[in-house]
């Protein structure tokens, strides 16, 4: 199994709309074959500011499978709108 997991820091103005928005469009990712398990999550407000806002943690069968996932038209799309939101990224995939 491969783990993905994706954290994001949002831009500063609208925060908590942008947070939203993000847990709400990051639902359509579901639709895309091949993930075994989906969380699009929120830091939670009572730790230090200096973590992310918001992450998706994604586990797939195969490392064929999650680049499949990259390459599919709904991640595609949903990259572009984080893309317009996000002041930072940080990605990690991993083998458990």
């Amino acid at each position: 199994m491969i783990r993905h997991i994706c954290m994001f820091t949002l831009k500063d103005e609208g925060k908590a709309a942008l947070v939203h928005a993000f847990l709400e469009k990051a639902e359509m990712l579901k639709a895309i074959g091949g993930i075994r398990r989906f969380e699009a999550v929120r830091n939670d407000l009572r730790t230090p500011a200096t973590n992310y806002d918001v992450a998706l943690i994604l586990d797939f069968d195969t490392v064929d499978d999650l680049n499949a996932y990259q390459k599919s038209p709904i991640h595609v799309e949903f990259g572009e709108f984080v893309y317009t939101i996000r002041k930072d990224r940080a990605c990690i995939d991993y083998e458990f």
